[in-house]
């Protein structure tokens, strides 16, 4: 009896500690969600005033955005103290007290590291940047110029020009993935990985449960500083930066992706172990990201999960589309760990990117939710929330602003959640909201949509409900991801149970033959179509079909 007992608490140990295995993660961006004390911008008090609306969907954790102090370049990305709140956001106290109202609603806690580069405003650089012999000198990327004065090679800066400043204390110049305001630190120097381990170990401390890793594939440079080869123009696309930005025109190479990288990741992961936290990272890469991926979440030394791209495409993804994002998954990372999402405070919300219908706003939610991996959902998206109009003279983003009007940044997607129709903000503020709120999104709000049992946001609750009840769906094994002209199909697999999804991405109806055997329905509440007495699938527009093997 005491072995029985002893493999079960194993077995129970072994799910709490891999919860985030299949789990759905709620992404909020802190100045957008709530607003406690009038001033226009959202706060931790704020979110933990709206969690029992997350708990609410059936999500397992949420994912907040940057709130570290900062003087806000780049909106929280810029980070000037590591270790406390920027007072617009609230304080340590206020932090405490979402974490304990998260973890009472069965939320688990992840926050935003963004460790890359930190703020010019940041002590570190302070220091660094006052001369070459401090003992910060080395804890940014520092170069001298070319004989000719120009910077020492052809690395270019996500948000436009150069990736090289000129600092006139060191005469050198600094290296910034980013903004000018936003140093890179440099990975090869040992104090800098220590106080970054610091940092995490930190919020650990705190009661986090995890972190989103912020650039994850930027911490390490090239420490011979060469420069990156040409891209072929065939190969170029959108994926990270806009397309006329020429930060597409290069194979990163040099500037990213470094082979170093694995140790630090090796030791982030062993100290996140004992707590048994979890971390997303994000892989900034248009080329290689699902390579990457695999390669930063293979084994259990590494990351537990990787955030993925593709599914953020500009194009309404196709059943062949899909299909073939997951081959190439299956080739290049069939022992890793994938986060998929469809929206996220960096791109234009998808329900405009992919001009859906209600209809097709459903079968996308529900493909979703029964895809192999992890799950980031952003807030708002539960609302059906289409990408806000921001005329140039309200635009925030230093994005938008460099590069309009051809790409117009990407305020459209973080002006504020909307929680009732109680004034013109939305509920989200009683002063003047840092971006305006659009009079479509109001109409859209919490409050409106809970009154309707038609709304999407109970299409969501009951998608998430699904997932849930089928450990299958969570964490499963899966067969080829495949296409039948508009119909996407796969089978889930966990120990005895068996579930065929099939989704009809498409306006028109579609058939396809089910695959052997006896099958019963489920998801009858999604709209799942049954089998017709033919014996064959019929789907109509934008339907899903799922079955459990008998």
């Amino acid at each position: 009896m005491n072995m029985v007992n002893n493999k079960m608490s194993e077995a129970i140990e072994s799910r709490q500690k891999d919860w985030w295995r299949g789990a759905v993660i709620y992404q909020i961006y802190p100045r957008s969600f709530q607003d406690s004390n009038g001033d226009g911008i959202g706060d931790l008090l704020g979110i933990a005033q709206r969690l029992p609306h997350v708990a609410s969907l059936g999500v397992d954790a949420i994912w907040i955005s940057p709130f570290f102090t900062s003087p806000m370049k780049d909106f929280g990305y810029d980070v000037s103290d590591y270790c406390d709140v920027d007072p617009m956001f609230g304080s340590l106290a206020d932090f405490d007290v979402l974490i304990q109202t998260a973890h009472k609603l069965g939320l688990k806690v992840m926050i935003d590291l963004v460790l890359s580069h930190t703020s010019d405003q940041h002590a570190w650089f302070q220091q660094s940047r006052s001369n070459k012999t401090n003992d910060k000198a080395d804890w940014y990327v520092w170069a001298d110029a070319k004989p000719d004065g120009t910077p020492p090679n052809n690395w270019l800066s996500i948000f436009g020009g150069s990736a090289w400043q000129w600092d006139a204390r060191r005469e050198q110049y600094y290296l910034h993935n980013f903004l000018v305001s936003q140093p890179d630190l440099n990975f090869h120097c040992p104090d800098v990985q220590a106080s970054l381990l610091d940092v995490a170990k930190f919020w650990l401390d705190r009661g986090v449960d995890g972190f989103r890793l912020d650039t994850i594939n930027f911490y390490v440079h090239d420490q011979q500083l060469r420069s990156n080869p040409p891209l072929a123009p065939e190969l170029r696309n959108a994926t990270i930066a806009p397309s006329v930005n020429p930060y597409n025109h290069q194979e990163h190479l040099y500037d990213k992706n470094r082979p170093e990288n694995f140790a630090f990741l090796r030791k982030l992961r062993a100290v996140m172990e004992p707590y048994g936290a979890a971390a997303v990272g994000e892989v900034g890469d248009a080329q290689r990201g699902l390579e990457i991926m695999g390669e930063y979440t293979a084994g259990d030394d590494l990351m537990h999960m990787c955030y993925a791209f593709e599914l953020l495409s500009g194009e309404r993804p196709t059943a062949q589309f899909v299909s073939e994002v997951f081959d190439h998954v299956d080739r290049v990372a069939s022992e890793g760990w994938a986060c998929w999402a469809f929206s996220n405070h960096d791109v234009v919300r998808h329900t405009s990117r992919w001009d859906l219908t209600p209809a097709a706003q459903r079968l996308f939610t529900t493909m979703l939710l029964c895809l192999p991996g992890s799950v980031c959902l952003y807030q708002g998206e539960e609302l059906g929330l289409p990408e806000a109009e921001v005329g140039f003279d309200d635009l925030q983003d230093p994005y938008g602003i460099e590069f309009w009007p051809e790409f117009k940044g990407r305020d459209g997607c973080r002006t504020p959640m909307v929680w009732e129709k109680s004034n013109q903000s939305g509920g989200f503020t009683t002063g003047q909201p840092w971006l305006p709120v659009s009079h479509d999104h109001v109409n859209r709000s919490v409050a409106v949509q809970e009154n309707d049992p038609t709304a999407l946001v109970h299409h969501y609750r009951r998608a998430i409900a699904f997932r849930r009840s089928h450990a299958a769906l969570v964490r499963g094994a899966h067969d080829a991801v495949q296409a039948e002209g508009s119909i996407l199909y796969f089978t889930r697999t966990e120990g005895d149970e068996v579930i065929f999804c099939a989704f009809n991405l498409s306006a028109e109806p579609a058939v396809m033959d089910m695959p052997a055997g006896t099958w019963h329905d489920i998801g009858l509440e999604l709209g799942s179509a049954p089998v017709a007495p033919d014996g064959k699938l019929h789907l109509g527009p934008w339907q899903p079909s799922l079955k459990l093997k008998a």
